[in-house]
């Protein structure tokens, strides 16, 4: 098949630190080249690829200065689609998968190749309800069943798990004596709730974690005033490597979501190093997390603090084996092309 996979413009593909869309781009372009496809990718110019890099923007918009304007950014992100639009009347495909949502939608009906839409965000938001309502027969897929739930009269074709590559993600068979937090400093992922439950279980909490302009206020209100850097560690952004190193010495990875998370991609990556999972009951977490078995599902602080008290209860080798057996790359690809096929089928 000759495929063509358009990236959100925020990150480069893969991100050089926080990105769980544009590593889950990588990865499914990344197989499909492996299993002979073609492949094109439309992203930012500074991504780095095998497949046929067709750039949107020369780098990311996140390293443009004028971005941190929202009303910039968001004209920027139309002048986007107006350049994706001048690339796909010009190529000889047979499928594309979109990645960025929503702004493709209203331009379908220019576009004569099959569209997939994969949902990266959750849906119980005013702005998604209405344009994905006006949208309804596209072709979707959710990353998780849970995501379904705001909108379930989408044409949703499939869920699909989001994979890893699990060779990037070396198992740990002990942990150490730290929690771990993992993603971005906002409200709805909980650092708050992650600082408080550490403080009361009386152990040390490493926080590696991207600020976004949105979400600088929160944090300097917040997080910041509860972080001394002796129990309560801020390590801001890391890179891969650091986040490997992180979730590998961590008792366990905490995350008190306060949304409902579509897929958690910070869960797997947690739980193939062998690190248990200890989250809310919100999203996508009965889906990814076997309660009590790779890590415990939660409903305040007082029942995480619970949780860390029997932590060594969880054999971190069952963690692995969860990830092994439904969140892999290969497992991800696999879903992907059965869809591909599916809707290129009921074009004829």
């Amino acid at each position: 098949m000759k495929i063509v996979q358009i990236a959100p413009f925020d990150e480069a593909v893969p991100p050089k630190k926080y990105g769980g869309t544009e590593l889950v781009i990588y990865n499914i372009t990344e197989e499909l080249l492996k299993r002979g496809h073609k492949v094109y990718l439309l992203a930012s110019g500074d991504s780095k690829t095998s497949a046929k890099l067709l750039p949107i923007f020369p780098k990311a918009l996140r390293a443009n200065a004028q971005a941190k304007d929202p009303r910039i950014k968001d004209s920027l992100k139309f002048i986007g689609i107006s350049r994706i639009l001048e690339y796909l009347k010009n190529l000889d495909i047979d499928i594309i998968h979109n990645h960025i949502g929503w702004r493709l939608l209203p331009f379908s009906s220019f576009i004569k190749p099959p569209i997939i839409t994969t949902l990266h965000g959750p849906l119980d938001v005013e702005n998604q309800s209405l344009f994905y309502g006006n949208f309804k027969k596209a072709n979707y897929v959710s990353i998780s069943n849970n995501q379904r739930e705001p909108l379930p009269d989408l044409n949703y074709i499939a869920t699909i798990y989001n994979g890893i590559a699990l060779k990037k993600f070396p198992f740990s068979e002990e942990g150490g004596e730290y929690l771990a937090f993992l993603g971005r400093i906002s409200p709805e992922k909980g650092p708050v709730q992650a600082i408080e439950a550490a403080k009361k279980a009386g152990l040390k909490l490493k926080m590696a974690a991207k600020v976004d302009l949105v979400d600088k206020a929160f944090f300097e209100k917040e997080v910041a005033p509860l972080i001394d850097q002796k129990q309560i560690i801020f390590l801001g952004e890391i890179d891969h490597k650091g986040k490997v190193e992180l979730l590998k010495g961590a008792k366990a990875l905490l995350c008190p979501i306060q949304w409902r998370e579509p897929f958690g991609l910070f869960f797997i990556e947690a739980m193939a190093c062998g690190t248990p999972v200890i989250a809310f009951d919100r999203g996508s977490a009965r889906e990814i997390i076997e309660d009590k078995k790779t890590g415990f599902i939660v409903k305040n602080v007082k029942e995480i603090v619970q949780a860390i008290k029997n932590i060594n209860k969880i054999d971190r080798r069952k963690c692995r084996q969860q990830v092994e057996k439904y969140f892999t790359v290969e497992k991800m690809t696999d879903g992907y092309e059965k869809v591909y096929y599916k809707i290129l089928e009921k074009k004829k």
